[in-house]
């Protein structure tokens, strides 16, 4: 009896090559061009025009090859990298307007020097504006930090269910949201309480910043000592730890990777405030190192100011900007550059703080 030849069966279906995305990408950007110059587009449309071409082109020859769950999973894909394109877009176009344009004023001269006797197109720098930065918002977080850690602590380790916990919950929520205006507002009232109308100094400014920074440093600090396991207190419990210390020598070091990054969140979000500052602190154009008297100028105020009374643009230079817009970007692009160092300094602190897993 002669045999009968079985073709193999396989549960795989066909792939697209690897080139296959390439491929279409460049013809998706060939014809975009290609209706772009017939249309008259400018190079945004062609580019809109090829990405969408591309989302559409790759998941239908997926579907004709590799059936629909593949081609599925690609049209996912490219929507999720479209949408990630689509973030990134203004994030960068912001960042190259301010290196363009801040950039070249940033000097040895700019960041040693003050606004004390300068005026018209005289130049300026923005030392006194750094010095207050770094006062106003290191007092804020000496403020805040505690504040908001022995907040989160109870809420996790002492008050969880209680009613208590409850009603300082809804109070966190309600102050994530509160106008910095506000908050600003509120300690202008304090100062004014204690010192009178006319009192204006870094401590006020501090005060508003604290209010702000103090949701986000629960908020988070909340998140991290949430994520600890449970076996770990219980460990902790069972050889006769008490439970402040379990809280101060094994969950607090596992979660202070994620406290600090919370921590310094924190401060990104309130350095660059401008409002409660202006009613607070004021603007001042000398240095001054005193968080308890006189006015003391920030960085955003500092910009605030430069744009709100820019000065005279110099004879024979009609199409120049007045000398306070080039002297507001510099300062805008020096304080993102505070910004970037501040989360290295954290990601550096949460590495060598956290917890060792290896055996």
């Amino acid at each position: 009896m002669n045999a009968v030849a079985v073709a193999p069966s396989t549960l795989a279906h066909p792939r697209l090559p690897r080139w296959a995305p390439l491929v279409v990408a460049v013809a998706a950007l060939a014809v975009g061009a290609l209706l772009g110059l017939i249309l008259g587009w400018g190079p945004v449309a062609i580019v809109l025009l090829s990405g969408l071409l591309y989302v559409v082109a790759l998941p239908a020859w997926s579907r004709v090859l590799e059936g629909r769950r593949a081609a599925t999973d690609r049209l996912m894909t490219n929507l999720v990298w479209g949408a990630f394109a689509v973030v990134c877009v203004p994030l960068l176009w912001l960042l190259w307007n301010v290196v363009q344009k801040g950039a070249p004023h940033v000097t040895v001269h700019f960041l040693t020097t003050s606004m004390r006797g300068v005026f018209g197109s005289m130049e300026g720098g923005i030392l006194h504006a750094i010095q207050g930065t770094v006062i106003v918002t290191l007092a804020a977080t000496v403020i805040a930090v505690p504040i908001g850690l022995m907040t989160a602590i109870y809420l996790i380790e002492y008050g969880r269910g209680s009613r208590l916990a409850k009603v300082i919950t809804f109070l966190v929520d309600v102050m994530t949201g509160i106008p910095s205006i506000v908050a600003g507002l509120f300690a202008l009232s304090l100062l004014v309480l204690f010192f009178g109308p006319a009192f204006r100094a870094g401590i006020g400014g501090a005060i508003a910043l604290a209010l702000l920074m103090t949701p986000t440093v629960v908020r988070s600090a909340e998140e991290m000592l949430r994520l600890v396991p449970s076996d770990l207190r219980e460990a902790s419990f069972a050889l006769g730890v008490p439970k402040w210390r379990t809280i101060l020598k094994v969950v607090m070091p596992t979660a202070i990777g994620g406290i600090v990054t919370g921590v310094v969140l924190a401060i990104s979000r309130v350095i660059g405030e401008t409002a409660p500052l202006l009613v607070t602190a004021g603007y001042n154009d000398s240095m001054n190192g005193n968080l308890f008297s006189g006015r003391m100028t920030t960085l955003p105020v500092y910009i605030f100011n430069q744009y709100k009374t820019p000065g005279a643009v110099p004879l024979g230079a009609h199409a120049a900007d007045p000398p306070g817009y080039a002297r507001a970007w510099a300062a805008a692009l020096v304080l993102i550059v505070i910004v970037m160092i501040l989360n290295l300094i954290a990601r550096i602190i949460g590495k060598i703080f956290a917890p060792k897993t290896g055996r």
